[in-house]
């Protein structure tokens, strides 16, 4: 048997990136997966190639902003299959650099704060308020929330997302708390520099670029996808029963560097290959 044979998920952003690979690791591992993404296309494309490696996935169209969607996305799930076991909440668009939510606390407008709060944190709250009910009918499930290394290291001009993935944090370790008697844990990822779909294309235009960023990473790569769907679906299997509460980083070794050493690193690198940024 695979590990989630009989089980049913959730993945908000299913369709690309992280979201995508997820509910295709799940299905692959026997869930039946429901994909919760704004991007139909996307969603119905990777639903499409579930199916044809012989999984079993549904989409829902669902913009994570908005309280109906999310309880549709719930009630969908739990219609077509009769529980829900797994939710993995993640959806943001983190590759549109001009949304309004970017900026410092004198640049991002008030609505941009309010739209980048709702994805990032209020999203998880209704996520949570409407799946744990749904788990506990069954005895118990799996919660996983999308961090970020950005919830432990702060970056310039990213209030919203800074504050938001630090949030989801919390979010995470309180949930974790109180879901626990249920049966059911609450965990978090924190991925490092992963290049989805739309951060391949910024980066197939800037090769050198990538390569530098790169020297950032003990591992010496930047992640893919699928390495955070590992970890998720790790966290959702009985391999981690005792891990509750947890924000698991999976970032190469991003962030465990004392950062003045690994500034005169990357120095050197420029140095020695004659690099400047474009």
């Amino acid at each position: 048997m695979s590990r989630f044979d009989g089980q049913v998920a959730i993945v908000t952003g299913g369709g690309l990136g992280i979201g995508g690979a997820t509910a295709r690791r799940l299905a692959a591992e026997g869930a039946k997966v429901l994909i919760a993404d704004f991007n139909d296309d996307a969603a119905k494309a990777n639903v499409d190639r579930i199916r044809g490696d012989g999984g079993t996935a549904i989409s829902v169209n669902t913009d994570v902003s908005k309280h109906d969607d999310i309880k549709n996305a719930v009630e969908t799930a739990a219609s077509e299959w009769d529980r829900l076991d797994i939710m993995v909440q993640n959806a943001f668009p983190t590759d549109t650099r001009d949304a309004p939510w970017w900026g410092s606390a004198v640049d991002v407008p008030e609505d941009g704060w309010d739209l980048g709060m709702s994805m990032l944190t209020k999203a998880l709250y209704l996520g949570a308020k409407y799946g744990v009910p749904e788990m506990e009918k069954t005895g118990g499930g799996n919660i996983v929330n999308l961090a970020s290394v950005h919830g432990l290291l702060m970056a310039p001009n990213s209030l919203v997302y800074e504050a938001g993935k630090s949030a989801v944090i919390g979010m995470t370790r309180q949930m974790s708390i109180d879901f626990g008697p249920l049966g059911i844990r609450v965990n978090a990822i924190c991925p490092g520099h992963i290049v989805t779909e739309g951060l391949g294309r910024m980066w197939d235009d800037n090769a050198e670029g990538l390569k530098f960023f790169e020297q950032q990473y003990p591992v010496g790569r930047t992640g893919v996808p699928d390495d955070i769907a590992s970890a998720i679906a790790f966290l959702c299997s009985e391999e981690a029963s005792f891990i509750t509460g947890h924000p698991l980083v999976v970032d190469g070794g991003l962030s465990i560097q004392l950062q003045e050493d690994l500034g005169v690193a990357l120095g050197q690198y420029a140095r020695d290959n004659e690099f400047r940024m474009p």
